[in-house]
């Protein structure tokens, strides 16, 4: 009996359960119970080791990183409380989202490796090489899709898009900026591309009628970027797939009024959240863009699909 007291003492604290739910879950490091948590590493260390005196919680080293996990069968009491605690609804969809994020980047080092590479993609010059090229190249051989372009601007990705794609409605929120943007597809003789004044949070495009929807540096610029991610879902057939790049997560608070933010960029598990709960399945993200002057910018890339 004293051992189950002593257990459940150390599980008074809800930073320590919410751990030992994790940990229960999925064998995971201390670095990745920060990117969860969102807690200093002091902090959790503590908090495990606490949990380890106790017999709740083993460990595993592989190389240079230790790996958590919850001792098996525990005593009935103390599962109890960590079934009662996973219903907690902080602990069931926001760190069940960061969760899984955490293990698809683990998976997929592969995808890391060649982020590194991209990261370096400019930094050497070869003649003919480009992104515009290489978005050129990749473009030409997709299959023509009904695209909606949101938070469009005055359409350059449209323009671009439009040649080879079946359709193209972009949607911007400025008067001024569709004039333009329909001034330009006119010139240039676009004739499947349409703009729409609009705001993305309620999308002015039928439902199910799109099979791709883009987010060009946009989210930070929205009142309610979740929003405008349901949305995108809603115009999407079954199959269809949404694109999202927008800045991670920074502290550069001078673009609100340079540039009209509303968000300081969004974090890995943020935007998995707002496209977890839009509805979206297979969603992934990751850094693709690292700006090597200050700030250091960074840009991340999210995909994910509507499930049939």
């Amino acid at each position: 009996m004293t051992s189950t007291v002593k257990s459940l003492r150390v599980l008074s604290d809800a930073t320590r359960l919410r751990l030992l739910v994790l940990v229960a879950e999925e064998e995971v490091t201390v670095a990745e119970l920060q990117e969860i948590v969102s807690l200093g590493q002091s902090r959790i260390s503590t908090g495990l080791s606490l949990l380890r005196r106790e017999g709740l919680v083993t460990t595993r080293r592989v190389g240079k990183n230790v790996f958590y996990s919850a001792s098996k069968n525990p005593p009935a009491v103390v599962q109890a409380v960590m079934d009662a605690a996973k219903l907690e609804a902080f602990v069931k969809s926001r760190d069940k989202a960061a969760l899984a994020l955490v293990l698809r980047k683990r998976k997929n080092k592969a995808a890391e490796y060649f982020n590194k590479l991209a990261g370096r993609f400019g930094r050497v010059y070869v003649p003919g090489r480009s992104w515009q090229a290489l978005a050129h190249a990749i473009l030409a051989v997709l299959p023509p899709l009904d695209i909606a372009d949101l938070g469009a601007g005055e359409g350059t990705l449209a323009q671009l898009l439009a040649p080879r794609a079946k359709s193209v409605v972009a949607v911007d929120t400025s008067r001024k900026m569709v004039a333009f943007g329909r001034a330009m597809a006119k010139k240039h003789g676009l004739k499947n591309l349409k703009f729409l004044q609009g705001d993305v949070e309620a999308l002015p495009i039928n439902p199910n009628s799109v099979d791709l929807a883009l987010f060009s540096q946009v989210l930070h610029h929205v009142t309610n970027p979740s929003k405008a991610i349901t949305s995108a879902h809603s115009i999407l057939r079954p199959n269809g797939r949404i694109l999202i790049l927008d800045l991670a997560s920074h502290r550069e608070e001078k673009v609100r009024e340079l540039y009209a933010h509303l968000w300081l960029g969004f974090s890995e598990v943020e935007l998995y959240e707002m496209l977890d709960q839009a509805g979206f399945t297979r969603i992934e993200i990751s850094i693709v863009s690292r700006e090597t002057s200050v700030p250091h910018f960074q840009t991340l890339l999210a995909t994910a699909l509507k499930s049939s």
